[in-house]
């Protein structure tokens, strides 16, 4: 791949310009506000004159409802030789593509999982895509030119393709995209409610549930009525498990009332389907960046022993929130503590450790960083 088209310069556009240009690809930028394209060019991201004949590859970056519009424009000028698009929604735009688009056998769609509470060109970042999932969605009539041509986009940035049917994507990302941003809304909510001053109590985990709540609301409003008939029913199924909660949770304040005992079974139940849900989710460590490596230092199993260890680690810039301890990984009755650090600091973090006596090594598998926008999928062949 030699020429790009990108349009749309927000945060994932910009992003994917970034992460081609500095592979060699000539990327010509267009945004409906020119200051964006101008500014994602400023970055480094391409240029913004039009292109003076067809580029290899066009990646329409706008919001899900306006795909399929930009999808006909671009194949009716003659933009691209091939054509893809990175919205987080995808029934939508494969329907355009096949009833309208001039050329749907050089459309696939598109969505790479990654992103940031920041929105806008001037939070792209090249790294973006880096170990990331990358979900492509062939329609039936899509070329094998065009799916070489996508992979060829993806491996551009670093990314790992996963390739499914667009329903199954949609289904998916409802689960774990659409409806987390949903009642992380919901809860950022609350504290618009009830005694002034509520917000300043708030501890890590309102933190932690809130943080994706900061998204552009027209930019989510638009997903959400793109995927609305999967998302209305994953919350049809919370508010099944709303509808035990709420009773069980009434009739534990009431002292001596009701079934307490029933009531504490359905808490307990609802609460332990979360844990064998949080571990079903691959790699899921909160706050891991795409590409980071991993440290492990064996710990005895002494009082004050792992206090030690994070007062070492706190010395040499690491956080002790980002460690994760496995009891059953240790060497005889000690223990594991695993660190995610940058790679260019992983040899510099083990050399310190060992400096102190620490037993500690660099792991050769980086974290592969999941966020909220990624989704659970298992591949399936190209048509």
């Amino acid at each position: 791949m030699r020429t790009m088209a990108v349009i749309g310069t927000g945060l994932i556009g910009t992003s994917v310009a970034l992460a081609v240009s500095r592979r060699g690809v000539t990327v010509f930028l267009s945004d409906r506000d020119p200051a964006a394209a101008r500014t994602a060019a400023a970055l480094g991201a391409g240029v913004t004159r039009a292109p003076s004949r067809p580029v290899d590859l066009a990646v329409i970056a706008v919001p899900p409802s306006q795909v399929g519009a930009v999808l006909v424009d671009v194949q009716e000028r003659g933009l691209a030789r091939d054509v893809t698009d990175v919205a987080s929604v995808k029934a939508g735009p494969e329907r355009v593509a096949l009833s309208h688009a001039p050329d749907p056998v050089r459309y696939i769609g598109g969505h790479p999982l990654a992103g940031r509470e920041r929105s806008g060109p001037l939070a792209a970042r090249a790294e973006l895509f880096q170990g990331r999932n990358w979900v492509l969605t062939p329609s039936r009539l899509t070329s094998r030119a065009t799916c070489d041509r996508a992979l060829e986009l993806v491996a551009l940035c670093d990314a790992v393709p996963v390739v499914m049917r667009s329903q199954d994507h949609d289904a998916a990302v409802a689960v774990t995209s659409h409806v987390p941003h949903l009642v992380a809304s919901l809860m950022a909510a609350r504290l618009l409610e009830g005694p002034a001053g509520r917000s300043r109590l708030a501890g890590q985990g309102l933190r932690d549930v809130t943080r994706i709540a900061g998204g552009d609301p027209g930019l989510w409003g638009d997903i959400l009525q793109a995927n609305a008939p999967a998302v209305a029913g994953v919350l049809r199924e919370l508010h099944a498990d709303l509808s035990l909660l709420v009773p069980a949770l009434d009739a534990l304040a009431r002292p001596g009332g009701g079934d307490r005992e029933h009531a504490m079974r359905t808490l307990v139940d609802l609460l332990e389907r979360g844990v064998a849900g949080l571990a079903a989710i691959p790699r899921a460590r909160p706050g891991a960046a795409a590409g980071e490596r991993r440290v492990r230092v064996a710990v005895a199993d002494r009082p004050g022993e792992l206090a030690r260890l994070l007062r070492a680690v706190a010395g040499l810039g690491l956080a002790a929130e980002d460690a994760a301890v496995d009891t059953g990984a240790g060497a005889g009755d000690g223990f594991t503590v695993r660190f995610a650090v940058p790679p260019s600091a992983a040899d510099r973090t083990v050399a310190g450790l060992r400096a102190g006596g620490w037993d500690a090594g660099a792991e050769d598998d980086a974290w592969s960083g999941r966020d909220e926008g990624e989704a659970a999928a298992l591949p399936v062949g190209f048509p």
